[in-house]
């Protein structure tokens, strides 16, 4: 079965069908005794069939691997296109580590890194939002997963206050997949503090 439809697919997901395929995932399922690994979360960009190939990116990812089935809404598919939530079927012996906020995707369309260049705005005091020091650690919601890391500010600056913004490093405890342009949000002490989006990668 193909369609873009299932699960209302259309519009502006015609023009992301034609960018790499990439999902983030969002949960993970063992079958078959761990031989079979179900990734279920909503595919970002592109398209995706039955045998293609993905690969794992992220902290501990694994290798390039095939798909196996695709399903949606209790549907077997042969293809899934952007805008749709479904489950990819993966041998689990090639899977590695999966987890939330892994991301699958096309082969070498996106990498991990954990250093990056990042305009960041925290929020209000009244909604969260506190001054940002070189050194402080913050929790970073990337994709569908949260990560610890610590900002840099530019030289001379002595603290980012709410409701400005700058441009800081943001070094990761563990490699995320990132690329130019992703959007993000970060925690201060468990409160929604502020949002930023990625400028540049560092090496």
């Amino acid at each position: 079965m193909r369609t873009a439809d299932v699960l209302g697919g259309g519009g502006g997901a015609m023009d992301a069908a034609e960018k790499p395929f990439l999902m983030v995932v969002e949960d993970v399922f063992c079958l078959n005794q761990g031989r079979v690994i179900r990734l279920t979360g909503r595919i970002e960009r592109g398209r995706v069939r039955t045998a293609d190939e993905v690969e794992i990116v992220g902290s501990g990812g694994g290798p390039i691997t095939r798909v196996t089935g695709i399903d949606a809404c209790q549907l077997r598919l042969e293809e899934a296109n952007a805008g749709m939530n479904v489950g990819l079927l993966l041998p689990g012996a090639a899977t590695g580590t999966v987890e939330r906020g892994h991301v699958l995707a096309a082969p070498g369309s996106i990498a991990a890194h954990v250093a990056f260049v990042a305009d960041i705005a925290p929020l209000p005091e009244d909604q969260g939002g506190a001054e940002v020091l070189t050194g402080k650690g913050l929790d970073f919601y990337i994709h569908a997963g949260a990560v610890r890391g610590v900002v840099t500010l530019p030289h001379g600056m002595d603290a980012l206050q709410p409701l400005h913004m700058a441009a800081v490093t943001i070094t990761l405890e563990r490699p995320v997949a990132l690329e130019v342009g992703q959007s993000f949000a970060f925690r201060h002490h468990g409160r929604a503090a502020g949002s930023g989006t990625v400028t540049r990668l560092l090496p």
